[in-house]
């Protein structure tokens, strides 16, 4: 059986991604088409060793189509997504706009894949599926074998957040400043509310009233829909001059006895991990070198003696992949996997 995929947002950084993988996976798709914005028609993608133009969202019908991958923020999702949805054409949302939707299950495959076998077999549902939060979706592929072995009562988490999660402009911008303090010109801040370069920022999103951001509550939030609504967890979010890859120091609480010894063993037999943990020089991952792979790598595993039952690690992952376009993709592979039904094999 194969599919026909609408890629939405094809131009931005997380949708040549979704090419990408969807090519080195060899996703079962007999047509890709890729759609932006007017100003993007007729721009030129790739998609394994063939080049594809972009067409217009606007003036696109999905009613053959199967999947639409969705990376074009929430605005557009909030607009489209429903539209699509209603001509039984999947949409996978990278966007936060669907996530805390009761209605809309928010997937991370190696964590609650299940939750879409109760949503295919639903008459009324929307036909929308979330993606988490990048700095979710490492950290709950992370958590899920140590919570099933050991119950995970609260998390505390510090993340080291890569440019590349807030787009091309702050790639760009990053890039700028960096230059720019070599020919001693003075950096300007403009996506960013500070200087990024050489500089870390304790802000992503917007601040809320109780003083944590939009993108700490997002965490929180996102951990209890995917994982368990009884975990507690309280997350300072950085930003910080790194092109692409996140990391998380994350530290856990657990209810019942774990050795550091199980949670390794726990952590290198789990879907999507790798552990690299030596306790030596560079004996553990960097986001530099997670770059372009597909696991979330944990290191530096050890006892947190400050609790009972306490333990600590560092979670690294590339965001563009396994916090974005790799998620995305695996949910509709699981969909495919569950017998999700090509328009045109049904018909």
């Amino acid at each position: 059986m194969s599919y026909k995929v609408a890629i939405v947002g094809a131009t931005g950084n997380v949708g040549q991604e979704l090419l990408n993988i969807m090519a080195e996976r060899e996703f079962p798709a007999d047509e890709i088409i890729p759609l932006a914005s007017r100003r993007s028609q007729g721009r030129e993608v790739s998609y394994g060793d063939r080049t594809l133009k972009c067409q217009t969202l606007d003036q696109f019908d999905f009613s053959d189509v199967d999947f639409c991958l969705m990376s074009a923020g929430s605005t557009v999702s909030k607009e489209w997504s429903p539209r699509i949805g209603a001509k039984n054409c999947m949409v996978i949302d990278n966007s936060s706009c669907w996530r805390y939707d009761a209605e809309v299950p928010l997937v991370v495959p190696e964590v609650n894949a299940h939750v879409l076998d109760d949503y295919l077999a639903r008459n009324n549902r929307k036909n929308i599926i979330a993606n988490p939060n990048c700095s979710t979706a490492q950290l709950v592929v992370a958590l899920k074998p140590l919570h099933d072995h050991a119950k995970i009562k609260r998390v505390v988490v510090s993340t080291y957040q890569s440019v590349s999660g807030a787009g091309k402009e702050a790639m760009d911008e990053l890039w700028n400043q960096t230059r720019g303090i070599f020919v001693t010109d003075t950096p300007e801040p403009r996506l960013f509310p500070k200087q990024i370069a050489f500089n870390v920022i304790p802000h992503i999103d917007v601040f809320m009233e109780d003083g944590f951001t939009k993108e700490e509550w997002k965490m929180v939030a996102e951990t209890k829909k995917i994982l368990d609504p009884k975990i507690k967890l309280v997350a300072t979010c950085v930003r910080v001059p790194v092109f692409v890859g996140h990391s998380e120091a994350v530290h856990m609480e657990f209810e019942n006895p774990i050795s550091v010894d199980e949670a390794r063993d726990l952590l290198r037999e789990a879907p999507g991990c790798m552990v690299i943990d030596k306790r030596e020089d560079g004996g553990y991952v960097t986001p530099v070198e997670c770059v372009g792979d597909f696991a979330t790598f944990i290191s530096r595993i050890r006892e947190d003696i400050t609790v009972e039952n306490g333990m600590a690690m560092w979670v690294v992952s590339d965001n563009l992949r396994k916090g974005a376009a790799l998620n995305t993709v695996q949910i509709a592979e699981a969909l495919v996997n569950r017998g999700f039904a090509a328009k045109r094999a049904a018909a």
